[in-house]
């Protein structure tokens, strides 16, 4: 699919979903969470392009791969996050949102301090 059919399929969702909020609200909360799941498993086929791209280009240049395996694990940790947090507000749980998103950040952040000690250490030897 590309990015206008997906783009009218979140929109009819949200507004079947509005049309559920008078009556059974829940019902509206489940319509969403479909709509949600089916753009995220036409996002995994986009994925794929992405990952050959990132493979091509190690190629090319010397680069380590656990460097590029610790990108894909952040945009990952990135877009999972989002995808609940985003469920989360939704149904009306901005605190766990919340939280999930400060959750991520931090895993973040401690996946890219190995990295960072290495460009440290990189710096420090050009300047010795």
């Amino acid at each position: 699919m590309n990015a206008v059919q997906i783009g009218l399929v979140g929109v009819a969702g949200a507004l079947l979903a509005i049309q559920f909020k008078n009556g059974k609200s829940e019902y509206g909360i489940y319509l969403s969470v479909a709509v949600s799941i089916f753009i995220f498993l036409n996002i995994i086929g986009r994925l794929e392009i992405i990952l050959e791209t990132l493979r091509t280009i190690g190629e090319m240049i010397t680069i380590d791969r656990a460097y590029i395996g610790t990108l894909l694990k952040m945009v990952g940790i990135t877009y999972a996050a989002e995808f609940s947090a985003g469920i989360c507000k939704d149904a009306g749980y901005q605190t766990v949102a919340s939280q999930i998103e400060i959750f991520s950040k931090l895993t973040i952040l401690a996946l890219g301090m190995p990295i960072l000690l290495a460009l440290l250490e990189t710096i420090h030897g050009f300047l010795t």
